[in-house]
């Protein structure tokens, strides 16, 4: 019966080790949805509650300095490395996935609203951004 205890435990911890991976939070690798290529690692953070995220790093050697010139918003012109492109989103209490915030594209510098959602246990992150009944959906792998 002892036995039985230990191994009760053991797969709790794991479960509730792999549920505290469900979450948007992380550090992601982006895929472009029309090329199918890498295009950056990008960090979401948990700030009490609301999530944001960031261009960590740009995969492209020759993307490095881009800049956000067709922002309209306080970005037009900074740097996308680093940039904050992620905002305001919050878990939805009655579903799996987390939204009510904003993703930049810095390609073409509009904002869509967002609805994060991780796959796989956590392994991935369906990311859409949409305006109306439009959308776009991008798959993202979690790095760590």
């Amino acid at each position: 019966m002892h036995k039985r205890s230990w191994i009760a435990l053991a797969l709790a911890a794991a479960t509730s080790a792999a549920m505290a991976q469900a979450t948007p939070q992380g550090l992601w690798r982006t895929i472009d949805d029309e090329t199918g290529k890498e295009k950056s690692l990008v960090r979401i953070v948990d700030n009490a509650g609301v999530f944001g995220g960031r261009i960590e790093k740009l995969l492209d050697p020759s993307k490095q300095d881009a800049k956000c010139d067709k922002c309209s918003d306080a970005r037009k012109g900074q740097p996308v490395l680093g940039m904050t492109i992620i905002e305001n989103v919050r878990k939805n209490a009655d579903e799996p996935y987390w939204d009510g915030g904003t993703i930049l594209d810095p390609n073409n510098g509009k904002s869509y609203r967002v609805r994060l959602t991780p796959k796989d246990g956590g392994k991935t992150l369906e990311v859409r951004g949409f305006i109306g009944p439009f959308y776009r959906n991008q798959t993202w792998q979690r790095v760590e």
